[in-house]
């Protein structure tokens, strides 16, 4: 939490906490009157805002007492000194017994003392609210949008996520600790020096004031400025990172190298960031010419304080100790004043951060486990597809709108991709489907698992519907190869292990082999312990579709999906993979899609989708004799002839 300055840095020139905008790390978000005026803190936001902050609510007393007890402390040097001149320095004039002087002293010195350790306290306190705050608010949201199904990351940018959780939790945790705290510093500092003042001249206190509008006008209307100047700082700054995200990936970098001109990127991207460094150049002059405005504006109200005080003084209505006393706490009420002034503004743009994290742990969850699911225990695998029609979900089922960056009003789906479809898998058997692409084979396979749920019929394992079983049973159950198998950036043995913690090193050796990988890895100079790289980018394609393979082997699943899983095999590497997938395969329902005419040949059974349905349905033999489409796919070279 930022600590409210101190009279002493008004005094000294040092008018930074005037600034009616908050520009350290934290707190980058713009202040936007417009964006909220007239806007209310919804009462179901405020207290969904503490019960995050619950946990913290005694480290909270004890950061507002502090506070209390800081601004109680900031108006004894000005009290002491008022002593020193009126009282103390009299006396040690009339009876030479200086030491009441040493104890004024003393404690002033204690008061400093006092003051830095509750500095302190108060650093203390906001660190643990803070980064506890946005550690509880980054696990909220990373198991939310881990919970929200496939189509929200179909729609959804991955910038988005993550700036959800990195800039929007930030700022939700600025809400509480900075905004708040602060706002709660000044009225404390502003209400306690105050009364003070009023107690010892309410004269020169109200004259104090008087120059109020030239803190609060200038205030108002820089602010407003620099809000303008620092959402354009952050829009190109944007532009610049997502070039930089876009060019540094390795897909990226490859694409430039082969399409791109290195002269136009340095040229695109220096661009952005002078447009960056200007917009940093207007914040900073116009800020440092309003800092030292107002450093004019508090040195004349101190000196009108002086120069009518002082007339005070000559009259005799008040003391010079309390002139001096005057002054110095004259400077400790600007800057709450000024602070205030945009209270409301700070604080309701600080909990548009909460808001758009509420946004996020509010997204209804369709594919969770219902009331009452129970486990899939020891699955045969018999796969029942009963008259299923499906068609993808409409945005306002799967995404939030304020994260679609290019959403298009109209382009929901409006057609079953799946239409009372049915077929039955056998447990043991492998079913292998062909057809065009966008025929909906892999719509089809992704019902399984339930990375998407059918819109009427349903999805049957072992005579239960699968919405019936619980998810993390389920997929224990079913084991997914892809066309394009996606690793994480860690050592293979990682990559491997993600599909069974526990397995020991035989077992992953023993799955290697399986997949025909295991050679290849142990020639590597790092074996098991190879970092992969971005996406599997440090191993070819075929090496990448073993180790996925081997992954899958190492899952042990009960049912087997492989989509186009041999596709960047050569012919060699195929036949070996398919022999061990085949061994694998045993007792094992699989459903492989494939356009190899090799990998279709060996299946039980072939089903042919056309337009969503199946339209046929058979061994090899029995298909080309039929002479249907699956006959006429073969003759037209869409399956690939090995």
């Amino acid at each position: 939490m930022v600590r409210p300055r101190r009279s002493r840095d008004v005094a000294a020139g040092n008018v930074r906490s005037l600034h009616p905008m908050r520009m350290g790390p934290h707190h980058m978000m713009p202040r936007d009157a417009d964006a909220v005026k007239g806007a209310r803190l919804a009462g179901d936001t405020s207290r969904r805002v503490w019960t995050f902050a619950r946990p913290y609510r005694g480290t909270i007393t004890v950061f507002l007492v502090a506070i209390l007890l800081a601004a109680l402390l900031g108006i004894v040097p000005p009290l002491v000194v008022r002593r020193i001149l009126d009282v103390a320095i009299p006396n040690a004039i009339d009876s030479g017994n200086r030491g009441p002087i040493w104890w004024l002293a003393a404690i002033a010195v204690a008061a400093a003392l006092v003051d830095a350790f509750l500095q302190i306290v108060q650093r203390w306190c906001s660190a643990r609210v803070g980064e506890g705050l946005i550690a509880d608010l980054r696990r909220a949201l990373y198991a939310k949008v881990q919970r929200l199904p496939v189509a929200f990351f179909t729609r959804t940018p991955t910038g988005a996520i993550t700036s959800r959780l990195n800039n929007d939790v930030v700022g939700a945790q600025t809400a509480v600790t900075s905004t708040l705290g602060s706002v709660v510093s000044n009225v404390i500092v502003l209400a306690i020096t105050l009364a003070t003042m009023l107690a010892l001249e309410w004269r020169l206190t109200l004259l104090a004031l008087v120059v109020l509008p030239l803190f609060v006008v200038p205030a108002r209307r820089v602010g407003r400025r620099l809000q303008d100047i620092s959402r354009e700082q952050m829009t190109h700054n944007a532009a610049m990172n997502t070039q930089m995200t876009e060019r540094f990936n390795v897909s990226g970098a490859v694409l430039v190298k082969l399409f791109g001109s290195l002269d136009r990127e340095n040229e695109t991207f220096g661009k952005r960031a002078d447009a960056v460094r200007d917009a940093g150049i207007k914040a900073a002059m116009l800020g440092r010419v309003f800092f030292v405005a107002l450093g004019l504006v508090a040195a004349v109200g101190t000196a009108v304080i002086y120069g009518i005080g002082a007339q005070l003084v000559v009259s005799g209505d008040i003391t010079p100790g309390t002139l001096v006393a005057l002054a110095a706490l004259v400077t400790r009420i600007y800057q709450p004043l000024t602070g205030l002034t945009n209270a409301r503004v700070d604080l309701m743009t600080s909990m548009v951060s909460f808001e758009r994290v509420f946004e996020v742990l509010d997204t209804p969850e369709p594919i969770t486990d219902r009331p009452g699911a129970f486990d899939l225990l020891d699955p045969t695998g018999r796969v029942e597809f009963d008259n299923v029609t499906f068609r993808y979900p409409p945005a306002s089922e799967s995404s939030i709108g304020s994260m679609e960056t290019q959403s298009i009003p109209g382009a929901d789906p409006d057609r079953d991709v799946l239409a009372e479809l049915s077929l039955v898998l056998e447990p043991g058997e492998t079913v292998a489907l062909v057809g065009a692409s966008g025929a909906g084979k892999s719509t089809l396979a992704s019902l399984i698992p339930r990375l998407y749920d059918v819109t009427t019929g349903a999805v049957r394992i072992d005579g239960a519907d699968v919405r019936d079983l619980t998810l993390a049973s389920l997929r224990r159950a079913v084991g997914v190869v892809s066309q394009d198998p996606h690793l994480f950036h860690e050592s293979i043995g990682d990559n491997l292990r993600y599909a069974d913690p526990d397995a020991t090193d035989e077992q992953i050796v023993e799955a290697c082999r399986a997949a025909r990988i295991h050679d290849t890895i142990a020639a590597l100079p790092d074996g098991y312990a190879t970092v992969v790289g971005e996406r599997g980018y440090r191993l070819s394609g075929g090496e990448k579709q073993r180790l996925a393979i081997a992954r899958l082997l190492l899952k042990n699943p009960a049912i087997m999906i492989l989509d186009e899983a041999t596709s960047h095999l050569d012919n060699d590497n195929e036949a070996h993979v398919q022999a061990s997938i085949e061994v694998a395969l045993s007792g094992r329902t699989a459903l492989v899609i494939a356009h190899r005419l090799s990998t279709v040949r060996s299946a039980d059974r072939i089903a042919v989708i056309h337009h969503g349905r199946i339209v046929e349905l058979g061994t090899h033999d029995e298909l080309v004799k039929r002479d249907g489409l699956y006959a006429a796919q073969l003759r037209a070279g869409e399956l690939a002839i090995d």
